[in-house]
């Protein structure tokens, strides 16, 4: 037994197993889950249900191929957070920052991304696994505030939908107080 939980571990921080590792772990995560591309630096976290797989890649490969693992599922869609501070690191003092966020902007796949300050996205986090499971991916880049963050929505139900289900039922709620009843 001992044998086998020792393999398993060596298979998820191998070279090339972080890519199946993601895709076996992505497809146990739903709703309300997170998954953290982090910079290498990104503290490790030991809360139960926060699984850590490290990618030896930097964060634009990484966040490429979990969009294309998440982009052939119909049960979740990411909303994706970068850190505000992100846009205001200068060159000069992360050498390379420019040339990453060229990069990183070509591997979002075109989707939206909102940025909020990384106190707040760490706060965002640390409520969710609270309750939920959060997936990080630690990878090789070595820049400040270049983590990358994903909250999983449902893939077959978005807010526009939502909004018009409560519209509906609390105009029908409505309707039925306002009738009068025999």
């Amino acid at each position: 037994m001992p044998v086998v939980l020792l393999l398993s571990a060596c298979e998820v921080s191998s070279k090339d197993g972080w890519k199946t590792a993601v895709e076996m772990q992505t497809a146990q995560l739903g709703y309300r889950n997170w998954i953290v591309i982090a910079e290498a630096s990104f503290p490790a976290h030991s809360r139960p249900g926060t699984r850590q797989i490290n990618a030896y890649e930097p964060i634009p490969v990484v966040l490429d191929e979990v969009l294309r693992v998440l982009e052939r599922t119909e049960h979740v869609r990411p909303r994706i957070y970068t850190p505000r501070e992100l846009r205001s690191v200068e060159n000069d003092f992360a050498p390379g920052v420019d040339e990453y966020r060229t990069v990183l902007d070509g591997a979002l796949h075109g989707h939206e991304v909102t940025e909020l300050d990384q106190d707040s996205l760490l706060t965002l986090v640390q409520d969710a696994q609270k309750s939920f499971d959060v997936l990080v991916i630690r990878t090789t880049t070595a820049l400040p505030y270049s983590s990358v963050f994903l909250e999983l929505q449902p893939g077959y139900w978005d807010g526009e939908s939502e909004q018009r289900l409560r519209a509906d039922m609390q105009r029908k709620r409505m309707e039925k107080l306002a009738s009068p009843t025999p």
